[in-house]
């Protein structure tokens, strides 16, 4: 496993090396709560990376807005090249969050356009925390709001082998069940296509493509592919295939949530009824249905979110994965 090394042609100077000691003696101590005082272009970041290096932590660096962020996340990514360095912000280019006005009668419908680069740097940020330890990621506050489980999440990878025998038509159900999408014209970010013996998966997270070649039920070849040009960049024993999404729920805890989803709701309804909100009762009874039937027949429905403490079963109250 790859280990934290900065690369840099400068060295700690003045009071950097005195703070760098000091914090890392706080970490290993198990100090909650350390600050690092200093002036603007004093050296923070690389006086911040001499800690990482020295610690050998997973580190999560959260400020406050995108434009530092990425400032900061271009930085780390220059001073440590060999290791992962991901970026982790809100997607939402834009967002409107549903609502309902029962005096009109009014629903407005949630809407929200999504940033697929920064969606496939937060999958690539989810992806590296689970298959490695030497990850420094860059957050903004969204990296506080609740996902998917983590558990389920690792539990769906794809693992392919040279060598092994696999049916390829398992293979392709089980890539459509981790939100991958069949388009046999174009390769995209989260999509396969199938051409004879060949298989060809872009992952949601990656700017690579894999071209899986079978000889019969027998993974013959695995090659790393330009996706643009097909052009083979080099070989693989070996490929893990992570979710396209971050909201992945295995079949016997979907099939729970159902009945956890249909009592909340009449709860939720007889306390309308009661306070004489038939209209809201109506409502709530009528979307949480659709929803139902959405998540029934194809595995998703907008909004899935909202059920999130059934589909993760966990207790009223309790702080969602994030």
């Amino acid at each position: 496993m790859p280990r934290f090394q900065i690369v840099s042609d400068f060295k700690p100077t003045g009071d950097q090396p005195t703070a760098i000691e000091q914090l890392v003696e706080g970490v290993n101590r198990g100090d909650t709560m350390q600050t690092l005082l200093g002036a603007t272009a004093t050296g923070k970041t690389f006086t911040v990376a001499h800690i990482v290096e020295q610690t050998q932590r997973p580190t999560l660096v959260l400020v406050h807005n995108k434009t530092l962020a990425a400032q900061l996340y271009a930085e780390f990514k220059e001073l440590f090249p060999h290791n992962a360095v991901e970026y982790f912000v809100s997607y939402y280019d834009y967002y409107q969050p549903e609502a309902y006005v029962p005096r009109h009668d009014l629903y407005i419908e949630k809407d929200a356009s999504i940033n697929e680069e920064i969606e496939r740097l937060r999958l690539a940020a989810t992806t590296s925390l689970l298959s490695r330890r030497d990850v420094l990621i860059v957050g903004s506050v969204s990296a506080l709001y609740g996902m998917g489980n983590p558990e389920d999440y690792g539990h769906f990878v794809v693992r392919l082998a040279r060598g092994e025998t696999r049916r390829r038509d398992i293979v392709l159900r089980h890539l459509v069940a981790i939100q991958y999408e069949r388009n046999d014209f174009e390769l995209r970010l989260g999509r396969f296509r199938v051409r004879g013996d060949t298989l060809e998966i872009m992952p949601a997270y990656a700017d690579l493509a894999y071209r899986v070649e079978f000889f019969g039920d027998e993974i013959e070849r695995i090659s790393e592919i330009d996706p643009l040009t097909g052009e083979v960049l080099m070989e693989h024993i070996s490929i893990e295939i992570y979710p396209a999404k971050h909201f992945v729920t295995p079949e016997d805890k979907l099939q729970a949530a159902f009945g956890a989803i249909e009592q909340e709701m009449d709860e939720q309804m007889d306390r309308f009824k009661e306070e004489e909100k038939l209209l809201e009762a109506q409502r709530i009874e009528q979307r949480t249905r659709y929803d139902l039937e959405m998540l029934r027949e194809i595995g998703y429905c907008s909004g899935i979110e909202n059920y999130s403490r059934h589909l993760d079963q966990r207790a009223a109250g309790t702080p969602p994965w994030t």
